[in-house]
């Protein structure tokens, strides 16, 4: 007894983990976007740009401090010379050793420190636009990428449909041309379509699978996980499609390509205040402790050590005259990278004025051309069913029936992939204004 209970148990787990993987994880399109917004290589490198943009922050803040450094030296000098530790003049062998602490700041350097320190956090921030523009695109390529593969999903059922439906008027010529009421031209007409959607459908699943590879490239996902996307009931509710003038403003201020470039722009300008600090001179603060031991005085090391211990502080001023034309050089290559930078934000302005003004122009054209597919459809439809009555009837010819019925399918295929056209112009609108894509 307690053998079969356990030998149900057993079945019972084995099943349900049979169902448990036929049901399998169906991928939705956010799954499928923050998936790749952190696995993406593309933004991983985004990311590591930034980080070390905050390294150079940090070492930039830095330069505003002094630096020490601790030196020391051992020397022998034989013959008559100056003693390294007492300056005397000597002529004997001389063992020395010598100690130090050396300090230096820049106390004015032309502003340049500050200026380096502010053009360091822009690259900070350019970084930041940079990593953001690398998730948007992702975002896009992902979007429609499913969206894609959810219209090639839809199309195999249509596709299926279709082909269920010429099997079935197949047979019915078959029995019609046994019973002598067709010509063999009529039952081969049949035999051609039904073969043709069998082809279509084969087509269909083969697209499907194919999508679902390229998704699956750009989730970087190996090709030893099962992936599949969720079956998504897309409605054709018409929308309304904002002002494109509207998305283009707020798209200026929402899209990080164009706060990049507007920071591009504020970087140059600031590479121009430093290029202009090397006209001004550079004060500097230094300092030293020191002391050293030597065989020509009879004190003892320690003793020594406190004798010869010194001080010494000290301001440096450089003042450049004549620096062969490079600092004005410089001046006019900063002044020019500002110029490039400027039209360098122009043109992004224009590209992303061409991507809204372009989803806007396909958002209504779409839009326009779903509904009256739509009534195609839905015509269509309607005269292939009395078509298969009237051929059922005797009153329509296998060759009629079959241009009804490709009309229908063309007509289906059609208003599917414009419904899905439509979603994903109208989300790109959503998405310029800084929305979430939604489907």
């Amino acid at each position: 007894m307690k053998r079969l209970i356990v030998m149900t148990l057993f079945l019972l787990g084995v099943n349900a983990g049979l169902i448990a993987q036929d049901d399998g994880i169906k991928w939705s399109l956010q799954d499928c976007i923050d998936h790749a917004v952190e696995n993406n290589i593309t933004i991983k490198e985004a990311a590591l740009d930034k980080a070390g943009a905050e390294v150079d922050y940090e070492e930039s803040k830095m330069s505003r401090l002094p630096n020490l450094s601790g030196s020391v030296s051992q020397s022998l000098t034989s013959g008559s010379s100056i003693d390294p530790i007492t300056s005397d003049f000597v002529s004997q062998n001389i063992y020395a050793t010598s100690l130090g602490l050396n300090s230096s700041v820049t106390l004015f350097q032309g502003n340049q420190i500050n200026n380096q320190i502010k053009r360091s956090r822009l690259l900070v921030d350019g970084n930041s636009f940079y990593m953001e523009e690398a998730k948007n695109n992702v975002v896009l390529s992902i979007t429609e990428a499913y969206l894609q593969a959810l219209y090639n999903k839809e199309s195999i059922v249509i596709a299926e449909n279709t082909l269920a439906s010429a099997e079935k008027e197949e047979a019915r010529a078959k029995a019609r041309y046994d019973a002598g009421d067709i010509a063999i031209k009529d039952y081969t007409d049949a035999q051609s379509q039904s073969a043709s959607f069998r082809y279509d459908f084969i087509a269909a699943k083969n697209n499907y699978a194919q999508q679902v590879l390229t998704l699956k490239q750009l989730l970087e996902l190996g090709p030893e996980v099962d992936f599949d996307i969720e079956t998504k009931e897309v409605e054709a509710v018409p929308s309304l499609v904002p002002d494109k003038i509207e998305v283009y403003t707020t798209a200026l201020e929402k899209m990080p390509e164009i706060g990049g470039s507007k920071n591009d722009v504020e970087v140059a300008e600031k590479s121009l205040d430093i290029a202009k600090g090397a006209y001004l001179p550079t004060l500097s603060l230094t300092g030293g402790l020191g002391s050293g031991y030597t065989n020509t005085q009879d004190l003892n090391f320690n003793d020594q050590l406190d004798v010869n211990f010194y001080k010494r502080v000290g301001l440096s001023l450089s003042i450049p005259i004549f620096q062969r034309y490079s600092t004005k050089a410089q001046v006019a290559n900063a002044k020019i990278d500002i110029e490039k930078a400027k039209l360098s934000l122009n043109t992004k302005e224009k590209e992303l004025y061409k991507k809204v003004e372009t989803a806007w122009l396909n958002a209504i054209a779409y839009q326009e051309q779903l509904e009256a597919l739509r009534v195609a459809r839905d015509a269509a439809q309607k005269s292939y069913e009395l078509a298969q009555k009237q051929y059922e009837l005797g009153g329509l010819s296998t060759v009629d029936l079959v241009v009804s019925q490709n009309t229908y399918v063309n007509a289906a295929q059609k208003y599917t992939q414009t419904k899905y056209l439509r979603l994903l112009y109208s989300q790109l609108l959503e998405f310029y204004q800084g929305n979430d894509i939604k489907i």
